[in-house]
């Protein structure tokens, strides 16, 4: 059994095109679309996947969408648990402006979850044996309870497990209560944890070692964009920094962050080397066009740049 399983409540099926140009009231005529697996937890296995790592996706699915999200990620050769569900997998499409070199992603809400679809779901998680890693990564669909991340946090524990929880919104603050191992929120999303808007990256290390204080959680990973990361945990805060990239597109990057650092840690690597080079795979993502993940070549290049140092 894999030491990592990525858990994703809301996968989806990705659709991604380009236009000319983005004109409203008009039939745009479209390049032809690119499929890919979508979703938090998704992303992350698949990105995992593709720098060497042994994981196992688990995730709710139904529909066509659904089943043809689980046969390209048997193609590439990831291993699924796939829970089928009554209602459709959602469809998210993005779309590329040629002209303004704009991305736009429209971003679906995701089928309603009867109770005893995620409840199984729950049960086949509680089945596996050895993991060390849960990820869970990606928002919640309607009909997930909000103490879903609880039930989580309390399934990890007695597996001896570390969670970690990549989410936005209502549900990042629904989990940050469940005590959690680990999240990863953005500077926006640590400002809206602390009742905080437009918070300044200076003043994001020290909410976060309050967070951390306050039981929480133990580690939270903050991510700066181009502007790397933000390490702590409840003694050190570490800042690391990226090097300047000729970037393509930004999605995909928080999912490849949070795949390279895990797959770091299950082979032994410390947090912040771990760290190192989840910015490096972060980074790495933003190279590539669309939604694509990041490729371990250009994340082993980047990784020697990823520079860190002490705040304190």
């Amino acid at each position: 059994m894999p030491a990592i399983v990525t858990l994703t409540f809301n996968p989806a099926l990705d659709k991604s095109s380009s236009v000319s140009q983005l004109i409203s009231e008009k039939k745009l005529k479209c390049a032809q679309p690119i499929y890919e697996p979508g979703g938090g937890g998704i992303n992350v296995a698949r990105a995992i996947h593709k720098l060497g790592g042994d994981v196992l996706a688990l995730y709710l699915a139904g529909g066509p969408a659904g089943e043809q999200l689980g046969n390209m990620l048997q193609n590439e050769g990831i291993g699924i648990d796939a829970i089928q569900i009554s209602e459709n997998t959602r469809e998210n499409f993005i779309i590329a402006d040629l002209a303004s070199r704009k991305q736009y992603l429209f971003d679906m809400p995701g089928p309603h979850t009867k109770p005893d679809e995620w409840q199984e779901c729950l049960k086949h998680l509680e089945l596996l044996d050895d993991i060390k890693y849960i990820v869970a990564s990606g928002s919640l669909p309607p009909g997930l309870p909000d103490d879903i991340f609880l039930s989580l946090a309390a399934l990890a524990e007695k597996k001896r497990a570390k969670l970690v929880i990549d989410t936005s919104g209502r549900a990042l603050q629904l989990a940050v209560q469940s005590r959690a191992w680990m999240i990863k929120p953005n500077l926006r999303e640590l400002g809206l944890l602390a009742g905080k808007e437009d918070l300044a990256v200076e003043m994001a290390g020290p909410i976060a070692r309050l967070l951390i204080a306050q039981k929480f959680c133990e580690v939270i990973l903050v991510s700066l964009g181009a502007e790397g990361a933000l390490l702590v945990d409840s003694e050190t805060i570490t800042r690391l920094m990226q090097p300047k990239e000729n970037v393509k597109s930004t999605v995909g990057a928080g999912d490849s962050l949070v795949a390279g650092m895990i797959y770091k840690l299950s082979l032994g690597e410390t947090l912040v080397e771990a760290a190192r080079y989840g910015v490096a795979c972060g980074c790495a993502a933003t190279l590539k066009p669309g939604n694509e993940l990041c490729a371990k070549a250009d994340a082993d290049r980047i990784f020697p740049s990823i520079t860190t140092f002490s705040i304190s």
